[in-house]
């Protein structure tokens, strides 16, 4: 059924009820204003008859002549005039005018007008206590008004109030349907417009113009964000899937080399059974190796995968000096023969994703490790925090030293992206890509610099002849306000990053 169709019914049954409503209302008010002007006439009336009757009572208590009792009652009867009378004393009963039968109660005592039915009639009753000049001479006066003159006017008034109601039922019905057909014409309109988008065949988008009718707006509105959120997800599965495909494609492409060796060394070992210990020591460490390289590539295109797929809701407060003591904890127990320098650091707060920051940690100290070792072999590491930026854009500095050859300015373009490994590398050529990442994802930044000339601080590595070599500098600047939108477009394991910064994977 039609929104206008139903509309049109609730008016066409309410607006009934509401004449209804108002009808009785009215009633109620027609027919005490009509009880009061009635009860005034007989106040009235019992002002002026009270005097009569009172000297009636006299005469008959007093054995007057019959003469002068009839003349007092056509007195009494005379100052009545439309009212009905009947007077009750210790004599008799006097009555006369209109009143209802002597068999009809009447209330003991009514003071106060008051209605009584008699069939299918009604009546107005007031009674007045007379008091004669002495005792014994007292009585009731009662005084009777017909009540026919107001139920007729109240019967008029509730025909005509139902009457209304049943020509107010089909008028407010037609009358409904025609209003809500008209309101509901931009309901109609944005319906033709949404009904002809198809989010999995076009790029077409709801194009909502205000109506100035707040329902519809607001419906608008809420299909238009329903609509960006289908694309949002739409988008984010669509990432999720040339992931999974990247993922496998790179997987493919880098461990078929290390497979193809290890099938190598395999064959090797199987053909040749009688092969020497030193040779087949050889081919073993060859073969762990291989595993092993296999093995880093495999959790390295992993971590890069769930930097591309995490949601904001993944993201809280992180403090960044206790991420760094974890990380050089683990470091030291792996290359136990490492100096890992640490100095005194604050304690800074970032809104962040805590894996993703121990990953920039962990990846900048095992790059450190590797490749910024000095001339004796010794690696040699510092790493620092301190809070920097302005007041307006404050950051934390994260930085990462070695006392290694250096990078030269012309590979720091390159360092950056996938799989890009430096002769003799163990790694994957994943780990300063997974830094670029996390650094983007947390809104910050991530340059190569040169190594700063040792000033005689505290953990300051110096070289056997007291010279600060050139070695790198890894900084790392992520944002200390609160939390950010993540990235709209994030493709590191799918591609290559737009805008690669300097990084050191190579020769530093």
């Amino acid at each position: 059924m039609k929104l206008s169709t139903r509309i049109a019914l609730a008016v066409a049954v309410t607006v009934p009820v509401l004449v209804l409503a108002a009808g009785w209302l009215l009633l109620q008010l027609v027919a005490r204003d009509l009880h009061a002007e009635q009860d005034a006439h007989l106040r009235e009336r019992a002002t002026q008859v009270s005097g009569d009757a009172r000297r009636l009572l006299r005469v008959t208590a007093a054995d007057r002549s019959a003469a002068v009792e009839q003349a007092r009652e056509r007195q009494l009867y005379a100052s009545a005039l439309d009212v009905g009378i009947r007077l009750t004393g210790p004599e008799g009963t006097v009555s006369g005018g209109p009143q209802p039968r002597a068999s009809v109660p009447l209330p003991a005592s009514a003071p106060r007008p008051v209605t009584v039915e008699e069939g299918d009639s009604s009546w107005r009753v007031m009674s007045v206590r007379v008091r004669g000049a002495r005792v014994g001479v007292d009585g009731t006066l009662w005084l009777f008004s017909p009540d026919a003159a107001s139920q007729a006017q109240l019967t008029l008034v509730r025909r005509r109030v139902v009457t209304v109601a049943l020509l107010a039922a089909p008028v407010a019905g037609l009358l409904g349907l025609a209003v809500a057909s008209r309101a509901a014409r931009p309901l109609r309109r944005l319906q033709q417009r949404t009904s002809g988008l198809d989010p999995t065949a076009d790029s077409a988008r709801l194009d909502h113009a205000s109506t100035g009718v707040t329902e519809v707006d607001d419906l608008a509105r809420t299909l238009q964000t329903v609509l960006a959120r289908y694309d949002e997800q739409a988008a984010r599965t669509a990432d999720a899937l040339a992931t999974a495909r990247s993922f496998a494609a790179a997987a493919a492409h880098e461990l078929r080399t290390p497979l193809m060796s290890m099938r190598t060394n395999l064959d090797i070992l199987t053909e040749h059974p009688d092969l020497g210990p030193s040779d087949r020591t050889e081919v073993l460490d060859d073969l762990h190796s291989e595993h092993g390289r296999m093995l880093g590539l495999l959790v390295m295109l992993r971590e890069l995968g769930r930097g591309d797929l995490v949601e904001a809701d993944a993201f809280g407060p992180v403090d960044l000096a206790e991420v760094i003591d974890a990380a050089v904890a683990d470091a030291r127990r792996r290359q136990p023969d490492a100096e890992i320098g640490v100095p005194e650091m604050p304690r800074l707060s970032v809104y962040g994703w805590e894996p993703g920051l121990r990953t920039i940690v962990d990846n900048l100290l095992a790059n450190a490790l590797i490749h910024g070792r000095s001339d004796d072999g010794r690696a040699r590491v510092e790493v620092g925090l301190r809070a920097g930026g302005h007041a307006a854009e404050p950051v934390a500095v994260l930085t990462v030293d070695d006392l290694g050859p250096g990078i030269p300015h012309a590979q720091r373009a390159t360092v950056f992206q996938r799989f890009r490994r430096g002769p003799d590398s163990p790694g994957s050529g994943l780990g300063l890509t997974l830094v670029a990442q996390q650094a983007a994802l947390h809104r910050g930044g991530v340059q190569v610099q040169d190594r700063p000339a040792g000033d005689g601080r505290s953990g300051e590595v110096r070289s056997g002849d007291g010279r600060s070599p050139s070695g790198t500098r890894f900084e790392v600047r992520i944002p200390l306000r609160g939390a950010t939108p993540l990235p709209a477009d994030r493709d590191w394991l799918i591609g290559t990053a737009r805008h690669p910064q300097g990084f050191h994977k190579v020769g530093s």
